[in-house]
This record gives structure tokens, sequence and C-alpha cells, in this order.
């Protein structure tokens, strides 16, 4: 049994391509590309729900594992990659967050929901009185 195993790894690490997908150089910033997928997505939820804490530990984490992928032999560009779209997601939710809480987000946005609201409000008035009128 030992044999074939070995015979099967020798077949696999023979060809370079399989060899690396084979990999944890390849699989490791794969299973990582979940953090920038969701930071991505999250880009299009409300800047309330931001946590400027963390995504500035992100940010940091981010920028951090972008050099450690350039200075591992050999260079994973996959790995910088992964990190390179998570650090501009979390720039873009650093700057959402700051927009919303610091630099007067907040009241735009409260007052813009606000005129919704009240337009929803009128529509469904306007739709009541449409449904007396007819009966």
């Amino acid at each position: 049994m030992a044999a074939f195993v070995k015979a099967i790894n020798a077949k696999i690490r023979s060809h370079p391509t399989v060899s690396y997908i084979c990999s944890t150089h390849f699989w490791g910033p794969v299973s990582n590309f979940g953090i920038p997928v969701a930071a991505v997505m999250d880009t299009q939820k409300s800047p309330d729900l931001i946590s400027g804490k963390m995504t500035f530990a992100l940010c940091i984490y981010s920028a951090t594992f972008m050099r450690y992928s350039l200075a591992v032999t050999p260079k994973n560009y996959l790995l910088f990659l992964c990190h390179f779209v998570n650090e501009g997601a979390q720039l873009t939710q650093g700057y959402r967050y700051l927009n919303y809480h610091n630099w007067g987000g907040k009241e735009k946005l409260g007052v813009q929901g606000t005129l919704e609201a009240a337009k929803e409000s009128a529509q469904a008035a306007e739709q009541k009185v449409k449904d007396v009128v007819s009966k």
C-alpha cells in the first residue's frame, strides 16, 4: 500500500501544474479568498454596520500578508492577489465608515431615508384612497 501511495505521489509531482494545484502554495490562498469576497459583498450593505476597528485591523493584516507573499520563496502571487483585493475592499469600507460617521454621511442618509419613507407612505395612502373610491 505504501508503494502505491508513493507511486501516485511521484506521478502527481512529476507534472508541474498538477504539483502546484496539489500544494499548500495554491490551496492556502484559494481557501483564504473567502475574506476578500465577503469584504467586496459587504460594500453593498449599509455603512452603519461597518466596524471601524475591524476594518483597520484587516487593512493591517492584508498589507502585512501582501508583503509576506512576496518575501517567501518562491513568491506566492496568488496570495498577493488575495490580499491585494482584500486591501482594496477594506480601504473602501474604511472610507465608507469615515464618510458615514465622521464626515456627515449619517445626516445625509438620514434625511434621504426620511424622504424615501415619506414618499412610500404617500404612495400607500394614495393607493388606499383609490381603492376606497373604486368601491
